[in-house]
Protein backbone atom coordinates (compact mmCIF):
# COMPACT_ATOMS: atom_id res chain seq x y z
CA UNK A 1 0.00 0.00 0.00
CA UNK A 2 2.81 2.39 0.88
CA UNK A 3 4.51 1.72 -2.47
CA UNK A 4 1.23 2.39 -4.24
CA UNK A 5 0.83 5.71 -2.45
CA UNK A 6 4.39 6.69 -3.34
CA UNK A 7 3.76 5.73 -6.95
CA UNK A 8 0.51 7.72 -7.13
CA UNK A 9 2.15 10.71 -5.47
CA UNK A 10 4.97 10.55 -8.02
CA UNK A 11 2.46 10.51 -10.87
CA UNK A 12 0.58 13.49 -9.44
CA UNK A 13 3.83 15.36 -8.88
CA UNK A 14 4.89 14.66 -12.47
CA UNK A 15 1.56 15.87 -13.86
CA UNK A 16 1.70 19.05 -11.78
CA UNK A 17 5.27 19.67 -12.94
CA UNK A 18 4.27 19.19 -16.58
CA UNK A 19 1.31 21.53 -16.16
CA UNK A 20 3.48 24.21 -14.56
CA UNK A 21 6.10 23.85 -17.28
CA UNK A 22 3.63 24.30 -20.13
CA UNK A 23 1.81 27.07 -18.27
CA UNK A 24 5.11 28.98 -18.12
CA UNK A 25 5.72 28.25 -21.82
CA UNK A 26 2.34 29.71 -22.75
CA UNK A 27 2.67 32.75 -20.48
CA UNK A 28 6.13 33.55 -21.87
CA UNK A 29 4.75 33.22 -25.38
CA UNK A 30 1.85 35.54 -24.59
CA UNK A 31 4.27 38.09 -23.13
CA UNK A 32 6.36 38.07 -26.32
CA UNK A 33 3.69 37.67 -29.00
CA UNK A 34 2.94 41.33 -29.69
CA UNK A 35 6.64 42.10 -30.12
CA UNK A 36 7.17 39.05 -32.33
CA UNK A 37 4.24 39.97 -34.56
CA UNK A 38 5.30 43.62 -34.78
CA UNK A 39 8.78 42.58 -35.90
CA UNK A 40 7.41 40.14 -38.47
CA UNK A 41 5.15 42.89 -39.85
CA UNK A 42 7.96 45.44 -40.27
CA UNK A 43 8.19 46.82 -43.84
CA UNK A 44 11.46 44.99 -44.50
CA UNK A 45 9.67 41.68 -43.91
CA UNK A 46 6.50 42.34 -45.89
CA UNK A 47 6.34 42.06 -49.67
CA UNK A 48 2.68 41.27 -50.16
CA UNK A 49 -0.55 42.59 -48.71
CA UNK A 50 -3.64 40.41 -48.68
CA UNK A 51 -5.09 42.69 -51.37
CA UNK A 52 -2.29 41.53 -53.67
CA UNK A 53 -3.90 38.10 -53.78
CA UNK A 54 -7.09 37.56 -55.73
CA UNK A 55 -10.10 36.14 -53.95
CA UNK A 56 -9.55 32.91 -55.87
CA UNK A 57 -5.93 32.72 -54.69
CA UNK A 58 -6.86 33.34 -51.06
CA UNK A 59 -9.65 30.77 -51.22
CA UNK A 60 -7.28 28.18 -52.70
CA UNK A 61 -4.61 28.86 -50.09
CA UNK A 62 -7.03 28.43 -47.21
CA UNK A 63 -8.83 25.42 -48.65
CA UNK A 64 -5.54 23.60 -49.23
CA UNK A 65 -3.51 24.71 -46.22
CA UNK A 66 -6.07 25.35 -43.48
CA UNK A 67 -9.72 24.90 -44.56
CA UNK A 68 -11.20 25.84 -41.17
CA UNK A 69 -8.83 28.78 -40.63
CA UNK A 70 -11.40 31.44 -39.75
CA UNK A 71 -13.29 29.18 -37.34
CA UNK A 72 -10.64 27.42 -35.24
CA UNK A 73 -8.46 28.88 -32.48
CA UNK A 74 -5.05 27.93 -33.83
CA UNK A 75 -5.50 24.18 -33.57
CA UNK A 76 -7.58 21.84 -35.72
CA UNK A 77 -7.48 18.04 -35.93
CA UNK A 78 -11.01 17.37 -37.14
CA UNK A 79 -11.44 19.14 -40.49
CA UNK A 80 -11.01 16.79 -43.48
CA UNK A 81 -7.85 17.66 -45.43
CA UNK A 82 -6.52 19.98 -42.74
CA UNK A 83 -3.54 17.90 -41.69
CA UNK A 84 -1.91 18.27 -38.28
CA UNK A 85 -0.47 21.77 -38.68
CA UNK A 86 -2.61 24.87 -39.04
CA UNK A 87 -1.37 28.15 -40.49
CA UNK A 88 -1.01 29.48 -36.95
CA UNK A 89 1.01 26.45 -35.88
CA UNK A 90 3.26 26.86 -38.89
CA UNK A 91 4.01 30.46 -37.96
CA UNK A 92 4.59 29.51 -34.32
CA UNK A 93 7.21 27.00 -35.47
CA UNK A 94 8.93 29.77 -37.42
CA UNK A 95 8.64 32.63 -34.92
CA UNK A 96 8.96 30.95 -31.51
CA UNK A 97 11.55 28.20 -32.07
CA UNK A 98 15.24 28.38 -32.91
CA UNK A 99 15.52 24.65 -33.51
CA UNK A 100 12.19 22.88 -33.84
CA UNK A 101 12.26 19.11 -33.41
CA UNK A 102 9.22 16.80 -33.44
CA UNK A 103 8.04 15.46 -30.11
CA UNK A 104 7.67 17.74 -27.11
CA UNK A 105 8.16 20.74 -29.37
CA UNK A 106 4.91 19.82 -31.16
CA UNK A 107 3.05 20.09 -27.86
CA UNK A 108 4.61 23.50 -27.19
CA UNK A 109 3.83 24.59 -30.74
CA UNK A 110 0.19 23.61 -30.36
CA UNK A 111 -0.25 25.26 -26.96
CA UNK A 112 1.40 28.49 -28.09
CA UNK A 113 -0.75 28.59 -31.21
CA UNK A 114 -3.94 27.88 -29.23
CA UNK A 115 -3.41 30.05 -26.16
CA UNK A 116 -0.95 32.77 -27.22
CA UNK A 117 -0.42 33.46 -30.90
CA UNK A 118 -3.90 32.90 -32.31
CA UNK A 119 -5.95 34.65 -29.60
CA UNK A 120 -3.61 37.67 -29.63
CA UNK A 121 -3.33 38.03 -33.42
CA UNK A 122 -6.22 38.95 -35.76
CA UNK A 123 -6.94 36.29 -38.36
CA UNK A 124 -6.20 38.56 -41.32
CA UNK A 125 -2.86 39.45 -39.74
CA UNK A 126 -2.05 35.77 -39.31
CA UNK A 127 -2.83 35.18 -42.98
CA UNK A 128 -0.74 38.17 -44.06
CA UNK A 129 2.17 36.85 -42.00
CA UNK A 130 1.83 33.44 -43.61
CA UNK A 131 1.82 34.82 -47.14
CA UNK A 132 5.05 36.68 -46.40
CA UNK A 133 6.84 34.21 -44.13
CA UNK A 134 5.83 30.69 -45.19
CA UNK A 135 8.85 28.48 -45.78
CA UNK A 136 9.09 27.78 -49.51
CA UNK A 137 12.08 25.48 -49.75
CA UNK A 138 15.77 26.03 -50.44
CA UNK A 139 17.02 28.34 -53.16
CA UNK A 140 20.73 28.62 -53.94
CA UNK A 141 21.52 27.03 -50.59
CA UNK A 142 19.39 29.47 -48.63
CA UNK A 143 15.98 29.10 -47.04
CA UNK A 144 13.21 30.74 -49.06
CA UNK A 145 10.39 32.53 -47.24
CA UNK A 146 7.22 34.13 -48.57
CA UNK A 147 5.29 33.90 -51.82
CA UNK A 148 6.88 37.05 -53.22
CA UNK A 149 10.43 35.71 -52.91
CA UNK A 150 9.34 32.29 -54.16
CA UNK A 151 7.68 33.74 -57.27
CA UNK A 152 10.85 35.61 -58.17
CA UNK A 153 13.16 32.65 -57.53
CA UNK A 154 11.18 29.78 -59.05
CA UNK A 155 9.54 31.62 -61.95
CA UNK A 156 11.50 34.85 -62.34
CA UNK A 157 8.20 36.71 -62.07
CA UNK A 158 6.50 39.15 -59.78
CA UNK A 159 3.83 37.48 -57.69
CA UNK A 160 0.98 39.16 -59.57
CA UNK A 161 2.29 37.72 -62.85
CA UNK A 162 1.96 34.09 -61.77
CA UNK A 163 -0.42 31.79 -63.59
CA UNK A 164 -2.83 29.66 -61.60
CA UNK A 165 -0.67 26.56 -62.08
CA UNK A 166 2.47 28.42 -60.98
CA UNK A 167 0.70 29.72 -57.89
CA UNK A 168 -0.54 26.23 -57.04
CA UNK A 169 2.99 24.88 -57.56
CA UNK A 170 4.12 27.18 -54.73
CA UNK A 171 1.27 26.08 -52.48
CA UNK A 172 2.10 22.47 -53.29
CA UNK A 173 5.51 22.87 -51.65
CA UNK A 174 4.30 24.13 -48.28
CA UNK A 175 3.38 20.73 -46.80
CA UNK A 176 6.80 19.28 -47.64
CA UNK A 177 9.15 21.84 -49.23
CA UNK A 178 11.89 19.29 -49.93
CA UNK A 179 9.59 16.52 -51.12
CA UNK A 180 7.62 18.78 -53.47
CA UNK A 181 10.39 21.22 -54.39
CA UNK A 182 9.52 22.87 -57.71
CA UNK A 183 13.03 22.56 -59.15
CA UNK A 184 14.44 19.47 -57.46
CA UNK A 185 11.25 17.40 -57.34
CA UNK A 186 9.35 18.67 -60.39
CA UNK A 187 7.54 15.41 -61.09
CA UNK A 188 6.31 15.16 -57.49
CA UNK A 189 5.30 18.82 -57.53
CA UNK A 190 3.40 18.41 -60.81
CA UNK A 191 1.54 15.38 -59.44
CA UNK A 192 0.56 17.25 -56.28
CA UNK A 193 -0.65 20.24 -58.31
CA UNK A 194 -2.83 17.90 -60.41
CA UNK A 195 -4.31 16.45 -57.22
CA UNK A 196 -4.84 19.93 -55.77
CA UNK A 197 -6.74 20.96 -58.90
CA UNK A 198 -9.05 17.95 -58.52
CA UNK A 199 -9.63 18.87 -54.90
CA UNK A 200 -10.38 22.51 -55.68
CA UNK A 201 -12.78 21.53 -58.45
CA UNK A 202 -14.69 19.20 -56.14
CA UNK A 203 -13.61 16.02 -57.96
CA UNK A 204 -11.78 14.85 -54.84
CA UNK A 205 -13.14 15.01 -51.30
CA UNK A 206 -10.72 14.40 -48.38
CA UNK A 207 -11.73 11.50 -46.17
CA UNK A 208 -10.33 12.82 -42.88
CA UNK A 209 -7.94 15.41 -41.49
CA UNK A 210 -4.87 13.33 -42.38
CA UNK A 211 -5.88 13.18 -46.05
CA UNK A 212 -4.06 16.39 -47.00
CA UNK A 213 -2.13 14.96 -49.95
CA UNK A 214 -5.38 13.95 -51.72
CA UNK A 215 -3.77 10.68 -52.83
CA UNK A 216 -6.21 8.08 -51.54
CA UNK A 217 -8.12 5.93 -53.96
Amino acid sequence: MRKLKIFLFSIVLLLVSVFIYYFIVVMNARANTLEIVASALSPRNIQLELDDLTEEQLDALLKIQDPNFYNHNGFDISTPGAGVTTISQGLVKLFYFDDFKPGLAKIKQTLIARFAFDPLTPKDTVLKLFVNHAYMGQGNGKAMYGFGNAAEFYFNKKFEELSQSEYLALIAMIRAPDGFHYLNKRQENNLRVARIKKYLSGEYIPQDNSDFLYDRE
